[in-house]
């Protein structure tokens, strides 16, 4: 049976879950995932973990957080005065907004907490920090 590898297009249903259980995604609910391998759209690891699976294969993969989305970064955690929101926006804690950084890119920030005057905002990914664990099943090799 073939297997697959670097340059195939798959389809795969998945649940990734945190180490407490918490169940973060899942394609169960939808259409299975169309993954090239290769292509890094993806987390390089869960390509990887598909490389040398046969269609109707099933596995778990624990992918460490270095792997996944980074370590969290407290340099990426800000504080700003809450005069530099809209008026007519109310920020909330982890409410996902878009900020732009000095030079001119768009970056997602979280709100993780608000005072009189200030709001602190992270820009690290939600996962970040985050050992990830995926139930992969390989439904098609294309």
């Amino acid at each position: 049976m073939a297997q697959a590898k670097s340059g195939n297009t798959v389809k795969v249903h998945y649940i990734g879950r945190l180490d407490d259980g918490y169940v973060f995604d899942t394609s169960a609910d939808r259409n299975p995932l169309k993954v090239k391998i290769g292509e890094k759209r993806m987390i390089p690891a869960f390509e990887q973990a598909i490389i040398g699976m046969e269609q109707g294969e099933s596995k778990t993969v624990k992918i460490p957080a270095k792997e996944a989305f980074g370590q969290h970064q407290e340099e990426l955690v800000q504080m700003v005065r809450r005069s530099v929101f809209p008026a007519d926006l109310e920020p909330k804690v982890g409410q996902r907004l878009t900020a732009t950084s000095v030079d001119g890119r768009s970056v997602a920030v979280t709100v993780t907490d608000i005072s009189e005057v200030r709001v602190t905002i992270d820009a690290n990914h939600p996962l970040a920090g985050e050992d990830l664990t995926f139930d992969i099943d390989l439904i098609e090799i294309l």
